[in-house]
């Protein structure tokens, strides 16, 4: 049997500086993605690790690290990352960027958040149990870009779902966090020059402008507390609450 992948690359051609993904029906009747890169294809689960591995028996090797760190604390012992785990953990980082970009380009804005909280959260567990500040540092400037990415998913599934408010509301916590990347690599200065924050802009007044959306609840909400108006802001919280909670009403 032929195991070439001439069939699979025929009418697919690479393109430079593009993320090129599809999602197909696998031999087993799984839907798997697919993406096209420069020299064939790589193909990924849609759930659990994009390799469909389960290290260790658990999801992924974020969480079977978490279960070693919590063994190592409930023994009192301190737990620092092998050399062996952070080259695993890198292999799970790579593994995970590449579905994330796929779910983006594949408007699946929901998994693409999913993803990103996943190694937003591995980069917390690096920067507590890492061997070393050199390791630390080598994923921490990623983080600004992974929280730019997030921040795009969860806008446009807001959108989405008719909900230009929220979508705003994303934008304005991404930028909050960009804010704390930018301050904690030491150029809060320059962070309104950075590339990622112009587009998180231009999005927000889009939506604002498009919605006719001068201040969000969120928004006011924060105005009412800021300047002590402690009615205004309990009538808005009431409000909030009936928006993401109908059952609230």
């Amino acid at each position: 049997m032929s195991k070439h992948i001439d069939t699979a690359l025929a009418g697919w051609d690479y393109e430079a500086g593009a993320v090129q993904a599809r999602l197909l029906e696998g031999g087993d009747g799984r839907t798997v993605i697919q993406m096209r890169v420069d020299l064939g294809i790589l193909q990924l689960e849609t759930s659990g690790r994009p390799d469909g591995r389960r290290p260790h028996g658990c999801a992924t090797y974020f969480d079977f690290l978490k279960r070693k760190a919590r063994l190592a604390r409930k023994r009192g012992r301190e737990f620092v990352l092998s050399d062996r785990q952070c080259r695993e953990a890198d292999r799970e980082f790579l593994q995970f960027y590449h579905r994330r970009i796929c779910w983006l380009a594949l408007r699946e804005y929901e998994k693409a958040v999913a993803d990103a909280d996943h190694t937003l959260a591995f980069m917390d567990l690096i920067r507590t149990h890492s061997p070393s500040e050199e390791y630390v540092r080598a994923h921490e400037q990623y983080r600004g870009f992974v929280t730019f990415q997030r921040t795009q998913g969860a806008a446009a599934l807001a959108l989405e779902k008719n909900n230009p408010e929220q979508a705003i509301d994303e934008v304005r916590d991404g930028l909050k966090r960009l804010h704390a990347f930018f301050a904690a690599m030491d150029a809060a200065e320059q962070m309104e020059d950075d590339g990622m924050v112009r587009h998180l802009r231009k999005i927000e007044n889009f939506v604002r402008r498009e919605h006719q959306i001068e201040a969000t609840l969120q928004e006011q909400l924060d105005q009412a507390v800021a300047n002590e108006e402690y009615e205004a802001a309990a009538r808005l919280r009431d409000e909030l609450r009936k928006r993401t909670d109908p059952q609230a009403s």
